[in-house]
């Protein structure tokens, strides 16, 4: 099984949550990333998907636990697993 499109919107979602605990912007994340605005709006929209190294960079100019991250995706993809 590969990958939908749609499941990397819940990476995105989970990134867009952890952005906004942090009560940042998309333009300033993305000034601390060194990154256009795109490329944060890419990824929290599931246009452009983020690799490990990626989400543990983000993680961390965010400070957050990348764990706390990760079981969010987990349980928004479980969640749009379930209304399948």
């Amino acid at each position: 099984m590969w990958v939908q499109q749609r499941e990397y919107k819940a990476v995105g979602a989970a990134l867009a949550a952890a952005r906004g605990r942090a009560r940042l912007t998309q333009q300033e994340l993305a000034k601390l990333l060194a990154k256009p605005q795109s490329f944060v709006s890419n990824y929290e929209r599931g246009q452009r998907r983020i690799d490990l190294l990626e989400l543990l960079r983000i993680a961390d100019v965010l400070r957050e636990n990348p764990l706390k991250i990760f079981q969010d995706v987990v349980s928004r993809t479980k969640t749009r697993q379930q209304k399948r």
